[in-house]
């Protein structure tokens, strides 16, 4: 007789993931959803099993599980290795604990997580744990940084795709050479087709280089070097929108495009010897492409080196640097070119870019650095640079 009341125990314990990671209930021709009806059904259960003895203790249990969330005690058995991906909201991870068999319903997880503050420092990753797990044990083992599998890897801010492509292949053993194909597709690699695009009329061939944001990366298991290429370039796209760079770039710089003005980062990258002069070394570079320096053109060693070094050269000190290395008219990076370079130099950090999105007003043309903690003194005019190039000899810089 229960059975023919079609309680729907076992429908509820089936759709149980697909509600916590909706949120939310489907209804049905615009009415709420069939938990009302259950619950009428229920009631009903229960006057009839008040009635056939012994039997309603199995029934009530069935009941019972209804209304209890259904819950594993203790700290589980065994041992099992779970992702947590990059962005993963907490009815994700239940999901993600539930399939592993960790937890026994993903509403345990949840609950535990809501009743824990700390829950909100769950970090994406690889985590060791058990099965079988209670929801308070797991989030508290997933607290624990000790269950946490580090296979991390840090780029630092304003290395080259090459640079990068080296450091990633000394992490995960993925030859370089897969890692240069996969770079080979930028678009492919989820760039959107609308960041190559200039102001200045120049033509854009599509490059990796610029959008490999620099950060620590948990390389997941059996990853690939386009997986890998492709965590780097959406993490890219994240903190540009957090910050709003693209469409603060269109709105504020006059018609320059993200791109370009990802460019303008990547040169403060390289350039700039302190964090504080990031966004007046962008500042600088526009003024000398966009305003009145004579020649139109960036005159940074710093794009001389980028060429070399794509090139399988040497890269010099600027003092090294010979005449043929400053002008080489082969060179697409060279210094003494009018406008930008064709692409970003490196792969520039978001300090970087948030000084390109918004530098500081100024009409600086020339800088140069004054002290051991990589300040410099920027001018206007280059009498008032040869002034701080006295002050930088003094202090024994250059």
């Amino acid at each position: 007789m229960i059975d023919d009341l079609d309680l729907g125990f076992d429908e509820a314990e089936r759709g149980e993931k697909g509600r916590h990671r909706r949120g939310f209930a489907r209804k049905r021709n615009g009415k709420s959803g069939g938990r009302g009806k259950t619950v009428l059904a229920l009631l009903l259960a229960l006057v009839l099993l008040g009635g056939i003895g012994g039997g309603a203790f199995y029934g009530f249990d069935r009941i019972q599980n209804y209304f209890v969330t259904p819950d594993y005690d203790g700290a589980g058995t065994g041992e099992v290795s779970v992702e947590i991906k990059q962005g993963a909201l907490i009815a994700d991870m239940a999901v993600a604990l539930y399939d592993a068999g960790v937890i026994k319903s993903t509403k345990a997880f949840i609950e535990a997580a809501e009743a824990n503050s700390r829950s909100k420092n769950i970090q994406p990753g690889l985590y060791k744990l058990r099965k079988q797990m209670s929801g308070e044990s797991a989030v508290t083992a997933m607290l624990d940084l000790k269950n946490k599998i580090v296979n991390g890897v840090t780029i630092p801010e304003g290395r080259t795709a090459k640079n990068v492509y080296k450091l990633l292949s000394e992490h995960t053993k993925i030859p370089v050479k897969e890692f240069e194909t996969a770079a080979k597709d930028p678009i492919g690699l989820g760039v959107p087709d609308w960041w190559f695009k200039r102001s200045d009329g120049k033509k854009v061939k599509p490059s990796i280089e610029g959008f490999l944001y620099p950060d620590t990366y948990e390389i997941p298991p059996k990853a690939t070097a386009e997986s890998v290429l492709k965590l780097m370039v959406d993490n890219f796209l994240s903190v540009t929108g957090s910050i709003q760079f693209a469409d603060r770039v269109q709105k504020e710089r006059g018609g320059i495009t993200p791109y370009e003005a990802l460019v303008v980062a990547s040169l403060a990258q390289a350039e700039a010897g302190n964090k504080d002069d990031l966004g007046k070394v962008a500042r600088v570079a526009y003024n000398r492409v966009y305003g009145e320096f004579p020649c139109g053109c960036l005159e940074m060693d710093v794009t001389v080196n980028y060429y070399l070094e794509a090139s399988g050269q040497q890269t010099k000190s600027s003092k090294d640097m010979t005449a043929a290395d400053l002008d080489n008219p082969k060179n697409p990076y060279n210094r003494k070119l009018r406008g930008l370079v064709p692409t970003p130099i490196n792969n520039p950090g978001k300090q970087a870019m948030e000084g390109a999105m918004s530098p500081p007003p100024g009409k600086w043309l020339f800088f140069v650095a004054i002290d051991k903690q990589g300040h410099s003194a920027f001018a206007d005019t280059y009498e008032q640079h040869q002034q701080n190039e006295n002050k930088a000899r003094e202090a024994g810089i250059i």
